[in-house]
């Protein structure tokens, strides 16, 4: 008897790369999966030489313009290849690339702390983030060191996943809220079906879920949101009223994180379905 047709989660609507840790990225029609993600995502960082930790706009109050930093790559990464340099575009409008002999003196006068950027993580890597004031929130007003994952620049996991049915669910909730893809960085959006409101997402945990004919993903749990998706960027306004609605509505939930099962390539359009248990 032939097998049933799994589940569907949906479809791939949009893929997201970030070069460099908490700077704007790129947006894709495809990009190859590997072990570690979307190839070159977060593959490099801006390091702290007085402190030695990572750069990240979790705590705006140290770092208060890396949103205003955009990142692409010179050339597409390629898998068993070196990482391409980058070029990053400052918040003057002027541009410098990672193999620029003064790239590191002139990051570190637009952002205003000694920093290296690096494309290999300390041995230890960990941030600082910064809890705001919110009653909805399990820590207020305080900054607290977090450790990451080794050998990467990841905060948790090396795939961040957000249907669009949780972003519409939020913004009903906050109708004056702009919920945008920007605001919470995902690598992929996954356009929910139809008949799907709420937080399809919590169903996916544990789950074995294809992407496209090749690309295995296990979901491995909830991505808790921070401070990063009130701040500023863009023509989006600073707005605290969005992680209040996430930690209301869902406890500060927006989005799942996987890691990498089966690697391949990934393309706008893409089925997203759930393997047979």
């Amino acid at each position: 008897m032939a097998s049933q047709t799994p589940a569907t989660a949906g479809t791939v609507a949009t893929l997201w790369r970030y070069p460099v840790k908490s700077m704007m990225g790129e947006e894709l029609n495809a990009a190859a999966v590997t072990d570690r993600g979307l190839l070159g995502d977060r593959a490099y960082a801006l390091v702290d030489l007085q402190d030695g930790k990572v750069a990240s706009a979790k705590n705006p109050r140290k770092w208060p313009r890396l949103f205003a930093f955009r990142a692409a790559y010179l050339e597409p990464p390629e898998i068993a290849q070196a990482i391409p340099p980058v070029r990053i575009a400052l918040p003057d409008g002027a541009t410098i690339t990672s193999r620029d002999h003064d790239v590191d003196q002139v990051v570190s006068a637009a952002v205003g702390r000694q920093v290296a950027l690096r494309a290999a993580p300390p041995e230890k890597p960990s941030l600082e983030e910064y809890w705001p004031d919110m009653e909805e929130l399990d820590r207020r007003d305080t900054v607290t060191d977090e450790a990451m994952p080794t050998e990467t620049f990841f905060d948790a996991a090396p795939l961040h996943l957000v249907t669009t049915a949780t972003l519409d669910t939020l913004g009903k909730s906050y109708p004056e809220g702009r919920f945008e893809v920007r605001r919470f960085r995902p690598n992929l959006v996954i356009e929910a079906g139809p008949s799907e409101t709420g937080f399809p997402e919590d169903a996916w945990l544990g789950r074995t879920i294809r992407i496209g004919n090749e690309v295995r993903i296990s979901v491995t749990g909830p991505c808790p949101r921070c401070v990063m998706t009130t701040l500023a960027q863009g023509d989006l306004p600073a707005d605290p009223g969005i992680l209040r609605t996430a930690a209301r509505q869902h406890k500060a939930h927006v989005g799942v994180y996987a890691k990498v099962l089966r690697g391949g390539i990934v393309r706008r359009g893409d089925l997203v379905a759930f393997e047979e248990q």
